[in-house]
């Protein structure tokens, strides 16, 4: 038998150990391959669209790679440390350190190139159903699959680079490790579970500093704070798993009552055991864990906001023009071509707006009359109103208590309250020099003088609302007025039309989100699968300590039934104690997150959090029923 042969059959004797690694790289290389052929889809003719893509997952293949590479050297130490009694016993028979290292370096690379071609050949397989979803999201007439050697190859140089520096690190592992470590294995003495009461009420300290601050932040609304959170955040979690959670457990011990009944004695004591032997690997999983449910979230509130923005903006196509606008006339020919083009229906209504001048800040009002935002309000079916002379309402603003204020018109003396405002279709701000309002039909027609500091020609504004009930296939119509309003804001050029389309806004609004959620939802399954392979790496590890604990516990007359009420005690914790971690993280981030957006947009994402922390919830219980089904085969522990 050949040197290679017998490491081919080392990786396959010992394929239990190295599943959770093998899976787990192959899903990481799958998600990186599908990434790039996104990334390099000679199809994407839209510039906007390219851009976005291309940046997201450039940023994606980057941060999976540095996830995997320490994920990956993790994984590898932890089942090396699982084997390391074998790795004894061959220095014993007379293999020497060198040829050790190398028989490392071939099993890792082995299971790496398996990994390598096993991702890409799936990668490829599933590319068809991503580049389906990605073509419903961006709305895109075709996204063909498609082959070039770009994606392959770079994957697979990045990968084979990454499978190398992880072979060579499992040889510095063994390099370094004596013969008695090797021969010991993974199994050391029992030993009194030391912590630090300053460690734990440290932890205690920092994570109630860093959920007050987040409360804190939500009053003041202040951002600033944040690096503190996090930092505060993630010492407390390192603390608590480290000291926190131990002297908790002690408390418990000292209570007689609770601690010297049925099989707790057993349950507790081996808990502290795994928790000080695994405190790190508890704070890495419940900081991947966090990771990936915060991202989840993220995402998923700006896909929010995006199902939200129809709401915010009612008026499917708004053009506003000056008056002794030379283009006026040519621009709504223009889009009503497209609309025909577009075969779209639509209602035009238009409305004059007035500019005043304030008595109180001499600065210049908007003025609508209340018989055309009536009209308006009717097609769009938002509410009417009703104004008495000298009544006024602030258009698009909310008016709170203690802003009512009494406006006089400086040009044509005319006074008129204003207590509450109307907030159904706001118009854009930059399309008026000034606050709107809306004055009752007797009012605006006193209006007779021009404005101050100009003529009628400089007073009047008319605004021309498209309503288009099939909004969404707006997307093509007035790009060109759309480009040239880009242009007069890069240059700083003033253009006598306002001209806003939200149907073409939210379909780049749309196909940034919802790239951004496929985007997060892959690098969320590869995080979720690595926290739970932490997990799985660790049940193995311990697997014949615990064998052998439970065959013990069977001689001295424990039932099956009682044995399984022991093991199901030892896995919750392992399990939940570091997801309960990050669910708290998580709510805390959401809160924050939910205060953002409603002082950005008065949105609100509780239901969308909701489904996040849910759908994860379950996940992680889906996971937990697998492992101990696992489990309890390779301990024997069958019911009955």
């Amino acid at each position: 038998m050949t040197f290679l042969q017998f490491a081919y059959r080392n990786v396959i004797r010992n394929r239990r150990v190295y599943a959770a690694y093998f899976m787990a790289s192959s899903f990481s290389v799958m998600v990186f391959f599908i990434y790039s052929m996104l990334l390099f889809h000679p199809s994407i003719e839209n510039q906007f669209i390219q851009e976005i893509a291309f940046m997201g997952m450039a940023v994606a293949d980057v941060v999976l790679v540095i996830f995997t590479l320490f994920f990956l050297l993790y994984s590898l130490s932890a089942f090396l440390q699982a084997r390391s009694k074998e790795f004894g016993i061959l220095q014993q028979l007379g293999m020497d350190r060198s040829q050790l290292q190398r028989l490392v370096f071939i099993e890792t690379m082995i299971l790496g190139v398996v990994a390598l071609a096993t991702g890409i050949f799936f990668g490829y397989i599933f590319t068809k159903l991503f580049f389906m979803v990605i073509r419903a999201m961006l709305v895109l007439d075709t996204l063909p699959l498609y082959f070039s050697p770009e994606p392959f190859l770079l994957t697979a140089v990045v990968f084979t680079t990454l499978f190398i520096v992880i072979s060579i690190a499992g040889s510095i592992f063994i390099r370094q490790s004596a013969i008695i470590q090797l021969l010991s294995g993974s199994t050391q003495s029992r030993e009194t579970a030391h912590f630090s009461k300053v460690g734990a009420f440290l932890s205690f300290g920092l994570l109630a500093v860093a959920y007050g601050l987040v409360l804190y932040c939500l009053y003041e609304m202040n951002v600033w704070w944040s690096p503190v959170i996090i930092l505060c955040a993630i010492a407390g979690s390192y603390y608590f798993f480290k000291d926190g959670i131990l002297y908790l457990i002690h408390k418990l011990q000292r209570n007689k009552q609770l601690y010297w009944r049925s099989l707790r004695i057993v349950t507790f004591s081996d808990a502290i055991e795994k928790i000080r032997e695994n405190a790190r690997m508890y704070f890495i999983v419940t900081m991947v864990s966090t990771l990936a449910i915060i991202s989840v979230g993220v995402v998923a509130s700006l896909t929010s906001f995006a199902n939200q923005y129809r709401e915010s903006n009612p008026i499917s196509v708004l053009y506003v023009s000056e008056s002794g606008n030379p283009y006026e006339a040519s621009h709504i020919d223009q889009l009503t071509s497209d609309f025909y083009k577009e075969n779209l229906t639509y209602t035009l209504l238009t409305a004059p707006v007035t500019k005043q001048t304030s008595a109180a800040t001499n600065r210049p009002v908007q003025l609508l009359r209340e018989t055309d935002i009536n009209t308006i309000a009717a097609v769009l079916k938002e509410p009417l109103i009703d104004l008495e002379p000298g009544e006024g309402m602030r258009f698009g603003q909310e008016v709170r208590d203690g802003q009512e204020q009494l406006i006089h018109l400086r040009e044509n003396t005319i006074y008129f309250h204003v207590d509450e405002g109307y907030q159904y279709f706001p118009l854009p701000e930059a399309a008026f020099d000034g606050p709107a309002y809306i004055l009752s039909d007797e009012d605006f027609e006193r209006i007779v003088n021009p404005y101050l500091y100009g003529d009628w020609a400089s007073s009047v504004t008319t605004v021309f609302a498209f309503h288009v009930p099939d909004w969404l296939r707006t997307d093509k119509v007035g790009l060109t007025l759309d480009r040239e309003m880009i242009a007069s804001y890069e240059g700083n050029q003033e253009l006598p039309f306002y001209f806003d389309n939200p149907g073409l806004n939210y379909s780049y609004i749309s196909s940034t989100f919802s790239l951004l959620l496929v985007t997060g939802l892959l690098v969320a399954a590869v995080l979720i699968l690595a926290a739970g392979s932490f997990i799985y790496f660790k049940f193995y590890t311990n697997l014949e300590k615990d064998r052998r604990q439970f065959e013990v516990l069977r001689h001295m007359g424990l039932t099956n039934q009682e044995l399984r009420r022991i093991a199901n005690r030892q896995l919750y914790p392992q399990f939940f104690l570091p997801w309960g971690l990050a669910m708290l993280h998580a709510t805390f981030s959401f809160l924050f997150l939910q205060a953002v957006w409603v002082d950005i947009a008065a949105m609100s994402i509780a239901m969308e959090m909701l489904i996040v922390l849910g759908a994860f919830t379950c996940i992680q219980a889906v996971y937990y029923l697998l492992i101990r089904w696992r489990y309890f085969a390779h301990l024997q522990l069958h019911t009955g």
